[in-house]
């Protein structure tokens, strides 16, 4: 029995050098990061231990007790972030930036960090990404200059500590986290260990300093959170930066939010002179004109909460492919292919199947809801007859594939919204609730309802012969 327990004992074990998971067999494959070839011997098998009761920190209170000010949100000075935070940054807290590189992260953070800092509160940026002196040049241009203001250019997370406890900061902003890495932690900086270690020292470090932490956190190709998922649980608030590279709107969305809602979204606007904050975005998604064009339809979307008017437009050519294009730009394609089949079928619209068809949005804006299909639809069969809609029109609902229109949530402020930029008709389901002031409100129930706003297209007259006849 004593030479079984002594070859227990001495059985070796094996460890993931990506990742630090262990096992007491070796493995080809790592189960928790998936890795191939990076499970190695290590030695004995680890020993079983119990923790056992010890020091408390501070004694436990009833709930009513515990001083609830230390967690008032502070403003960052930039009210768009301010509504996605829940009101601002809250001492300790941790919050995650995630986005696609060039989305325009860390000129975000760099005027946050500036806007934040004050005599009272300093704050450390940090940069693994860049020298400090390009840091400098973005902060000119920006206008992000501020005596409070620290930089420093720190890869090794030895380093940001000492720093921490050199300035004594009340926000600390990390670019990135994927770039400082532990000496005492095998593996390259990004990998899964390291982040975790980076992540978690900081965590600590912000609790115990009541110090509240921005990282910026790197996305794969497939848009997800670089590095493990334990990183998404362990931080306070994970923040997701969007916007097409190539378009000024810039949205700052809340996936996670212990302090507030995470149905906010806060609008941006990327420029030369760095970013700043929509307080009424729809302009960007508009198209002033004088007269109505034939193909364009107005809707009302909601960002979490907040209402947008956007713009669809569509554009009908005959093709010259057998195979007729379908081309979208800001719309689901296959959102748009079912509009499409209740236009023919139930709109009785047969002019769409043999011709090339592009729809897009204006503004670089997204619709992915429901809410949109209305729009989408007048839009596409406006375009196919060539006949404009009316002024000041928008329109709001779901189409199902039966051609009816169903509702949808927040109807009211839609409505609200599109009065207060002046639209003074809509286009909506049944029993749409109360409608603001000055704004006419025609319900809809079907697609063939919806149909009729299309002014009749007038006839042209044949063309005359040299004798004047027809």
């Amino acid at each position: 029995m004593a030479a079984r327990k002594s070859s227990a004992k001495d059985r070796p074990s094996y460890r993931c050098s990506e990742c630090g998971y262990t096992t007491v067999k070796w493995l080809g494959r790592c189960p928790e990061c998936h890795a191939w070839g990076t499970v190695e011997e290590v030695g004995g098998a680890p020993a079983v231990r119990t923790t056992a009761p010890g020091r408390v920190s501070a004694p436990a209170l009833p709930i009513a007790q515990v001083d609830g000010q230390v967690a008032t949100a502070r403003g960052t000075g930039v009210p768009e972030l301010d509504r996605v935070l829940g009101g601002g940054l809250v001492p300790g807290a941790v919050v995650l930036l995630a986005g696609e590189p060039g989305v325009g992260k860390s000129t975000l953070l760099l005027d946050v960090a500036a806007k934040a800092a004050g005599p009272d509160h300093r704050t450390l940026y940090v940069t693994g990404e860049e020298s400090a002196g390009q840091v400098r040049l973005r902060a000119d241009r920006i206008g992000a200059l501020d005596e409070h203001l620290y930089l420093a250019a720190e890869t090794d997370l030895a380093a940001v500590l000492g720093h921490l406890d050199e300035v004594k900061p009340s926000l600390l902003v990390l670019d990135s986290v994927q770039t400082v890495a532990s000496a005492e932690i095998d593996g390259a900086p990004g990998g899964m260990a390291q982040v975790r270690e980076v992540a978690g020292a900081l965590i600590r470090a912000s609790k115990e300093r009541g110090m509240s932490t921005l990282l910026v956190g790197h996305v794969t190709k497939d848009g997800a959170i670089a590095g493990p998922r334990l990183l998404e649980h362990l931080v306070d608030v994970v923040l997701q930066f969007e916007g097409d590279r190539h378009a000024r709107l810039r949205l700052v969305r809340g996936v996670k939010n212990r302090y507030g809602a995470t149905d906010e979204v806060g609008c941006f606007e990327l420029h030369d002179e760095g970013i700043t904050g929509l307080a009424d975005p729809s302009g960007l998604f508009l198209t002033r004109r004088d007269e109505p064009v034939p193909g364009t339809c107005l809707t009302v979307t909601l960002e979490g909460r907040r209402p947008l008017v956007a713009e669809v437009q569509a554009l009908t050519v005959d093709s010259q492919i057998p195979s007729p294009r379908r081309t979208t730009s800001g719309l689901e394609t296959s959102r748009v292919s079912m509009m499409l089949a209740v236009l023919e079928q139930r709109g009785r619209i047969t002019a769409l199947g043999k011709r090339d068809i592009y729809t897009a949005t204006v503004g670089g804006v997204r619709l992915s809801e429901p809410a949109a299909d209305l729009a989408m639809a007048l839009a596409l069969a406006s375009a196919a007859g060539d006949t404009p809609l009316p002024k000041n029109l928008v329109a709001i609902g779901e189409v199902g594939l039966a051609g009816e229109v169903r509702r949808v949530t927040g109807v009211q402020r839609r409505l609200a919204e599109a009065a207060r930029l002046g639209f003074s008709h809509a286009l909506v389901p049944v029993d749409p609730g109360k409608v603001p002031a000055g704004m006419r409100v025609t319900e809809v129930t079907d697609i063939g309802d919806a149909l009729r706003m299309l002014p009749a297209r007038p006839r042209r007259s044949a063309p005359q012969d040299a004798d004047g006849r027809r």
